[in-house]
């Protein structure tokens, strides 16, 4: 069973705000009282700071591929079976460009940041835009455990290596011409040139390579050498597509420990298992929201 006691409500009447007051004061509080702070992150963070993947943002930026197609959104579009490895890498590359290379719309990552900075704190996300690293967290204790925007890999793969694509996305970006990229720059494997793909994990393909083992296993340090801290397991954003990777385990470690506290931030679905209702604290609302507030 799940609870939603503690979870805030974004309306105006007098008790809905008060519960408003005394969950973020207890958020606060237990933030502040922390030895530690593991940071799980999903999509909805990045939402909350204005990375959209639908509406205006991708109007403006696809209107030849949504006149030719009739895409309604950014995400589904990045699944189309498209003719051409041109117009694939046309649709791709700004597609990144603008996810990876450009800076989120709004503070939400650098609020973040100010919040956890003097902490001994650590970052599971699933997000695979590098939005923590352009806010100041320290890389080392970063792990992205689903790809990055910025690395591609062998399509077959061949082997266990990822490439930095900054210089020839860009490229891409200023030389295509009616949504087709030039042959030249499709990005083949240096080893044995099967064409390039994102290193994002959709299939059984994903590369993890030395970088990616290496932020495991020291996030596995961090869960070890804290596991009896008075910690806060700080959940911000995560939605139910993948639970496994941070929300099962973030309410298991906070069964197993009794002095630590679960905090979800997360707009609509902010609940906790009813085992650990009172040591958590649930907040339905606007993650940048939230953060701006306890950064006061």
């Amino acid at each position: 069973m799940f609870s939603k006691i503690g979870t805030m409500k974004s309306t105006d009447s007098y008790w809905d705000n008060m519960e408003k007051r005394r969950s973020l004061e207890k958020a606060k509080i237990e933030i502040q009282n922390a030895d530690a702070i593991l940071i799980g992150a999903g999509a909805g963070l990045s939402t909350s700071a204005g990375f959209t993947y639908s509406g205006k943002r991708f109007q403006d930026n696809f209107p030849d591929f949504i006149k030719k197609y009739g895409f309604k959104d950014m995400y589904s579009a990045g699944f189309y079976p498209y003719e051409t490895l041109e117009e694939h890498w046309a649709y791709w590359s700004r597609y990144i460009f603008i996810n990876r290379y450009q800076d989120a719309p709004k503070n939400v990552y650098q609020d973040l940041y100010r919040l956890v900075r003097k902490k001994d704190y650590f970052v599971l996300t699933t997000n695979v835009d590098h939005c923590f690293q352009k806010a100041g967290f320290d890389k080392h204790r970063l792990f992205y455990t689903q790809g990055d925007y910025g690395l591609w890999q062998c399509s077959r793969p061949c082997h266990n290596k990822t490439y930095d694509n900054e210089v020839l996305i860009k490229k891409m970006v200023a030389e295509q011409e009616h949504m087709r990229i030039p042959s030249e720059l499709v990005p083949r494997c240096p080893v044995c040139g099967a064409p390039m793909s994102m290193n994002l994990r959709a299939d059984n393909t994903f590369v993890e390579d030395k970088g990616w083992h290496m932020a495991a296993d020291r996030y596995q340090a961090f869960i070890r050498h804290h596991k009896d801290w008075k910690m806060v397991y700080l959940e911000l954003g995560v939605g139910g597509n993948t639970p496994g990777i941070i929300k099962y385990p973030f309410w298991q470690m906070t069964a197993a420990n009794p002095e630590a506290v679960y905090v979800c931030v997360n707009y609509g679905e902010a609940v906790c298992p009813q085992e650990i209702e009172g040591q958590s604290v649930c907040i339905d609302e606007d993650i940048g929201k939230i953060l701006l507030q306890l950064t006061k």
